[in-house]
This record gives C-alpha cells, structure tokens and sequence, in this order.
C-alpha cells in the first residue's frame, strides 16, 4: 500500500460547552487545529456537538409545550443554534483550509435558506479547502 492510499482519521469524541455556541466553536476549533497538526486527513466530532444535545427534554417533560420553563430553554437553545448562512462556520472552514483537513461536524442548525423555522440535526461535510459540500439534516436528535 502507498502512503497516498491511507488516510488518517481523527475522532474528536468531545462533550460541547453545553448550550454556549461560542465557547463550543472554539473549542471544536481548537481540536481541528490539534487534528491538522497531527497530520490528520479528517476529523470527525458527534452528534449535535454544538451547541449540545437536547437532553434536558426526556429529564424535564420535555412534551409541555406550554410549560414556562421548557419554552425559555428551547428559546435559548434557538439562540445558540447554527446559522450557517449568517457564516456560524466561517472560521472553522478557515482553519479547515490553513490545516488541509476535512470536518465532519455535527450541529443544530437553524436553516435559513428553509424559513428559520424550525431546527435541525445536521452533520456538515467541509473539505480539505475549508468548502462546506454538503449538509444532512434530520429534524431531531434520535436519543427519546
């Protein structure tokens, strides 16, 4: 086998600074950088790492839409979701493109370009030149 031929994976398995989109960004960033550094061709990081998973819903009666707290929780939760169009993820697919290695991120996103209305669980695909190529996005998180 050629050198050419492997490829080195890093697996970020981090927790979120939970529900703070900022302090996570920078810390997601710091570990790409790490990755890169460590002549890693991608690095992969979990399930709606940032800002954090939902937990608190199957910990809190999640399902009382009308209840006070739940609404102030998930408004704050829509606060630090991901805006990728707003640019949410410019300086991490810079960092993608000074360290040429790719990501695989996975976020709540608050999409836009799909009327902002809802949120999704997405897993965002940037390559080795800091390009977001693709976005998969489900409505939820899949743990309840």
């Amino acid at each position: 086998m050629k050198t050419k031929d492997i490829i080195k994976v890093s697996c970020a398995q981090i927790s979120p600074v939970w529900l703070n989109k900022g302090k996570t960004t920078q810390k997601t960033e710091a570990y790409i950088s790490d990755a890169g550094n460590d002549h890693s061709d991608l690095v992969v990081f979990g399930e709606a790492l940032l800002p954090g998973y939902p937990f608190w819903l199957s910990l809190t009666n999640g399902t009382a839409f009308n209840s006070k707290m739940q609404k102030e929780i998930h408004a704050h939760y829509i606060r630090n979701s991901v805006n990728i169009e707003e640019g949410d993820l410019e300086n991490i697919c810079k960092i993608a493109n000074d360290k040429k290695i790719a990501v695989y991120l996975g976020i709540i996103e608050r999409a836009k370009n799909r009327g902002g209305h809802s949120l999704y669980c997405s897993l965002v695909y940037i390559d080795k030149s800091g390009i977001i190529q693709s976005v998969h996005r489900k409505l939820q998180p899949t743990y309840d």
